[in-house]
């Protein structure tokens, strides 16, 4: 089987071991073998960023938009095979893999257009006589590290703006699903950037991104991933004194009101807290729901469950693929469990589920009865589980959603145009949706929350500038 290598400095090379990309779906199929980085290959990368810097921070605007044109150009006209493969390697069925490849060419499309974008300012100074300048540099060499539940678009919506603004890249992909990331980077490689701008360095964490981490010539690192993870990404940039970016963990609420269109609530609900096996980090795996309605959205939601197909992700009719792997499977279980001993009411699911072929299926879980001081209430889980938390009132259930350290993303069910407009305002969340799945944001608009879910500046639109980068001002006498 081909061994799929690292880019480094132009070049396809192999690591130091090599690792099999597992299809979740069936145990027994091998996607594909790909090589790990060693220490001395991610500093040859960095190094490789290094020196290819300062050519590419000072190249021309249409060089760069016609290269990320290109790389969307290829992404889009492959999405199906590329979708294809996302579902095999992830889990998510094949049309939600295929919508995230087709994400994933338009952000490129998107920081194309936003290459012939770049603008400043010309200001008047207090002082007669002076022009004052302000503009926008690239920050340098910037380090990307990337979850593996998004394995394509993430990737693209941290690449695509470091390219378009004028940094290079060194990125390491999830070490779990390295094939999705392994075929955008053979597509930026093949789109004509300059040897050094681009450098893909597969491998575990512990190895590449530590190295990363200590390296003093990386400007910048983006990172997505656990809160635990994230912490250490800050504790390390700190100390070199580098600009860093954080997405990390969500326990986000959706509320229900009494007023709420029930079959729009369910649907909201299901989608947001079960949709991609529930691994995301904006699904709503709080349900907060008012006294009046709560009864009869627990029964149509349990009703809604028992109607969706957990199976393979490549067949057609399947609405939830399988969890990512063994070792999250073991966690949405021991959750499972922890709930039921803390005394919450397992309403409907939970159960292992055995397919035609061998792979980590998990029968969507739903929690009722349960206390906001339990730990399926308070801490991240990952997978197909939600747990509903009952409220007298509208004031009630916003108190309830508010208490939470994450604050990522939030949303309402309502009819109510007063208590949506109080809700928008006072939700402590950086996204709100409005009888809408807590998860999906558009590609050109800022993604990111507050508290612990997020640090830094916003992802993805014309937000990103502020990360990718640096504001110099300048003062000239004519």
């Amino acid at each position: 089987m081909t061994i799929h290598k690292n880019f480094i400095a132009g070049e396809w090379l192999a690591g130091s071991d090599e690792t099999k990309n597992i299809n979740p779906s069936n145990i027994d199929e091998v996607i594909g073998v790909y090589t790990r980085a060693s220490r001395n290959d991610a500093e040859n990368a960095i190094q490789a960023a290094r020196k290819a810097f300062p050519a590419w921070a000072r190249s021309g605007i249409q060089q760069r938009h016609d290269i990320l044109k290109k790389v969307s150009d290829e992404i889009l006209a492959r999405k199906d095979e590329l979708g294809q493969l996302l579902a095999r390697e992830e889990g998510k069925t094949l049309p939600e893999a295929v919508g995230e490849v087709a994400r994933a060419g338009q952000i490129f499309d998107f920081f194309a257009g936003e290459v012939l974008r770049l603008s400043g300012e010309k200001i008047a100074s207090t002082r007669p006589g002076l022009d004052v300048e302000i503009t926008r540099e690239p920050v340098g060499v910037v380090g990307i590290i990337t979850p593996w539940n998004f394995p394509i678009a993430i990737p693209a919506w941290k690449i695509a703006p470091a390219l378009a603004y004028g940094n290079t890249v060194v990125f390491k992909p999830a070490d779990l699903v390295p094939g999705s990331a392994w075929a955008l980077s053979d597509i930026i490689v093949r789109a004509g950037l300059p040897e050094g701008v681009f450098n893909l360095v597969m491998g575990r964490g512990s190895v590449v991104g530590d190295t990363m981490l200590n390296s003093p010539h990386i400007d910048a690192i983006t990172f997505t991933g656990s809160v635990a993870t994230g912490k250490k990404v800050a504790a390390a940039c700190v100390e070199h004194m580098r600009k860093f970016q954080l997405e990390m963990g969500g326990k986000n609420p959706l509320v229900v009101l009494d007023d709420a269109d029930l079959k729009t609530a369910v649907e909201v609900a299901a989608n947001g807290a079960f949709f991609s096996t529930g691994q995301r980090c904006t699904a709503s795996s709080r349900l907060v729901v008012t006294d009046g309605i709560h009864d009869k959205f627990v029964s149509a939601l349990t009703e809604r469950l028992k109607g969706l197909t957990v199976d393979d992700a490549m067949k057609d009719g399947t609405h939830i693929g399988p969890v990512v792997d063994q070792s999250q499977l073991d966690q949405d279980i021991s959750y499972i469990d922890i709930g039921q001993k803390e005394g919450a009411k397992l309403a409907w699911g939970g159960e292992r589920l055995n397919r035609e072929k061998p792979g980590f299926y998990l029968q969507p879980a739903l929690f009722t009865d349960t206390q906001p001081d339990m730990r399926i209430n308070r801490e991240e889980i990952f997978g197909p589980v939600a747990s509903v938390q009952r409220a007298k009132d509208y004031d009630e259930a916003l108190v309830i959603a508010n208490d939470t350290i994450f604050g990522l993303s939030s949303g309402i069910c309502t009819t109510s145009l007063k208590h949506a407009s109080h809700f928008k305002r006072n939700s402590e969340a950086g996204m709100v949706m409005v009888n809408l799945p807590t998860a999906g944001v558009d590609y050109h608009v800022p993604f990111g929350g507050r508290k612990g879910s997020s640090y830094g500046p916003r992802e993805q639109g014309r937000y990103a500038a502020e990360f990718y980068t640096t504001v110099k001002t300048t003062y000239t006498l004519p």
